[in-house]
C-alpha cells in the first residue's frame, strides 16, 4: 500500500470514493452523516490545495482509499462534553476516511500511516457510524466524549497516543 498526497488529477476517483461511502453509510444504518453531497468537490479541492488530502494506492497503482490528515489543532475539538481528551499535547487529526469498497483493511492501513506521522491522534465520527466506531476501537482508540462540528452536529470523539 502506498499513501501519498492527493493531486487534482486524483479528484475523480476521490469523489467516486466519497459517493461510494455515502451510499455505504446509508445502507448500513448511518443515513445522516455526509448528507447533501458532503464533502463537496470544492471542499476537497481546497483540502488538496492545503496539502491535507491523501490517497491510498494498492500494489497495482489503483486508488483504493482517501482521507484527510492534519497535524495541528482542530477548532471543533476545543470543547468536549461528557468526557475529556487523553492529553493536551499536540496532535494529528484524521477526517473523511473513505474507500472504494474493493479491498479490506484500508482504514487500518491509513491509521497506521497516520501514526507514523504523529504519535498522538484524535478523530471523531457520527453516532450512527458503527463501522468507523468499530475500526477505531479495534485500532486502540479510546472514546473521550462528544464534540460538535461547525454546524453543531454532535460527534463521538476518540484519541490514541502511542
Amino acid at each position: 500500500m502506498r499513501i501519498r498526497k492527493t493531486t487534482l488529477n486524483d479528484l475523480e476517483p476521490v469523489m467516486a470514493m466519497y459517493d461510494y461511502a455515502r451510499k455505504f453509510m446509508q445502507e448500513h444504518g448511518n443515513p445522516n452523516q455526509w448528507i447533501n453531497g458532503y464533502p463537496s468537490e470544492e471542499y476537497i479541492r481546497r483540502e488538496i490545495a492545503d496539502g491535507h488530502s491523501y490517497i491510498c494506492e494498492n500494489e497495482q497503482g489503483e486508488t483504493v482509499g482517501t482521507f484527510c490528515f492534519i497535524v495541528g489543532e482542530d477548532p471543533t475539538y476545543a470543547v468536549i462534553d461528557n468526557g475529556k481528551w487523553l492529553n493536551d499535547a499536540p496532535y494529528g487529526v484524521i477526517h473523511r476516511m473513505a474507500s472504494n469498497g474493493k479491498e479490506k483493511g484500508i482504514a487500518d492501513q491509513c491509521i497506521r500511516w497516520c501514526f507514523e506521522q504523529h504519535h498522538n491522534i484524535r478523530v471523531d465520527t457520527h453516532h450512527d457510524n458503527y463501522v468507523m466506531q468499530n475500526i477505531l476501537k479495534k485500532n486502540g482508540f479510546e472514546e473521550c466524549g462528544i464534540i460538535y462540528t461547525h454546524n453543531g452536529s454532535p460527534r463521538i470523539a476518540y484519541q490514541k497516543n502511542v
